[in-house]
């Protein structure tokens, strides 16, 4: 830092010019026929990775004939839905849909703005919090594009741009490397965890009976309700979505709530009942489950079914990410676009039954392996997000100037 310190303090003492970013650069107004494109060269909006992963190869074809054509050096920005940050340096020529925009430097000032300083400026925190704020449309929110090229940006000398490029790509490959060591140590102990609990519900060594769901207790369907009914004050609900994607093995808090009035209409899961997903993407979302564990009942959507069990809930939340369960659960599976989990099939499928004091102690035994591999706030997935954190600090410290009067 002290490098760039003393190049900023000897180069531009007093501060280095903002200008509106439509001075500097500008959208790219050529084309390209899409007969010219294949999967390496066409970008649409779903090959931009989200949080400034970059871009992944296309797998679909352009719908137009012809599109916005980008080149290399230009910077590539996702239009749809700004806060997913979706940006990319191009290293080709090629051609883009329309929910993608390709800003290109303007030839006045392509020697006084590299393109690699440009694409650090377009892919901070504070433009994409600029561009998100600016953003017209509430369920599929676009970029203002006259909004962007409002967006002021700095331009420190060359020699500095090239110096902060230089950093932030050591620093970049050095996390990239660091981080690429922890996910492997964090496979592992996924590999380790997955096996452990497999062995813990084998009772190879026991007398264990198994019964099934349905003759175990009740299991039904929750019932509708869309995101049109969410609101910040309301009753406490579960979508079928969330259960693979934002809750683990056990909540006793919700992320969703919907609308007082609809009270009467819902169906509920009571403290102590496993909520499963009916519906999904893939056959491995289906049956993931979340053991309900607050002090109320929940509201639960009709994607998902509800197991009322007299069995340890967060015992069964672990049973049903077995091998086990998948390998009894895959033959009820309906594998159409959406997957779904048969009612007949859940039913059907068996669980190992020790005592409940067993249940609890296997429960608490892979409740602290689980917290130990996904928790974020200890272990490796930490240390994970310590170093993404500390690559955001430096370089929004490298890209934070004093405006020159």
């Amino acid at each position: 830092m002290s490098h760039i310190d003393d190049l900023i303090a000897r180069l531009c003492p007093d501060g280095v010019e903002f200008k509106p970013l439509g001075e500097v650069a500008a959208y790219s107004e050529t084309r390209v026929d899409a007969d010219q494109l294949d999967q390496h060269t066409f970008t649409g909006v779903d090959n931009l990775l989200p949080d400034k992963a970059g871009r992944t190869a296309a797998n679909y074809a352009p719908n137009t004939a012809v599109l916005t054509e980008y080149r290399l050096g230009d910077v590539l920005l996702g239009n749809i839905r700004p806060y997913l940050k979706k940006v990319w340096l191009a290293d080709s020529r090629g051609g883009c849909s329309g929910d993608v925009l390709a800003v290109r430097i303007n030839t006045s000032f392509r020697a006084r703005v590299i393109p690699e300083f440009l694409y650090l400026i377009l892919s901070s925190d504070a433009f994409f919090a600029f561009n998100t704020q600016n953003s017209k449309g509430a369920k599929m929110p676009r970029g203002d594009k006259a909004a962007i090229l409002r967006f002021r940006i700095p331009l420190p000398p060359v020699d500095v741009q090239l110096d902060i490029v230089k950093i932030l790509d050591f620093f970049s490959s050095l996390e990239a490397e660091l981080e690429a060591e922890l996910e492997a140590e964090l496979e592992a102990r996924n590999r380790q965890y997955a096996h452990y609990r497999n062995s813990l519900f084998e009772f190879s060594n026991q007398r264990v009976q198994r019964s099934t769901f349905g003759a175990m207790g009740d299991i039904f369907r929750g019932r509708r309700f869309t995101k049109a009914d969410y609101v910040d004050d309301g009753i406490g609900a579960i979508h079928y979505g969330e259960l693979y994607t934002r809750y683990g093995i056990s909540a006793e808090s919700v992320v969703t709530k919907v609308r007082q009035e609809m009270g009467p209409t819902l169906r509920y899961a009571e403290p102590g009942d496993v909520v499963i997903a009916e519906v999904g993407e893939t056959v491995d979302d289906v049956g993931l489950g979340v053991a309900w564990v607050g002090d109320q009942r929940v509201a639960v959507h009709d994607g998902c079914f509800v197991l009322r069990l007299p069995l340890n809930p967060v015992y069964v939340s672990h049973y049903l990410r077995t091998e086990a369960f998948r390998a009894e659960k895959d033959q009820f599976v309906s594998r159409a676009k959406v997957k779904r989990l048969l009612f007949d099939g859940i039913k059907r499928i068996s669980i190992p039954v020790p005592p409940l004091a067993e249940q609890a102690h296997i429960a608490g035994i892979l409740d602290s392996f689980d917290a130990l591999v996904n928790d974020l706030s200890i272990g490796l997935p930490a240390e994970l997000t310590a170093r993404r954190q500390q690559y955001e600090y430096y370089r929004d410290r490298l890209l934070t100037f004093k405006e020159a009067s």
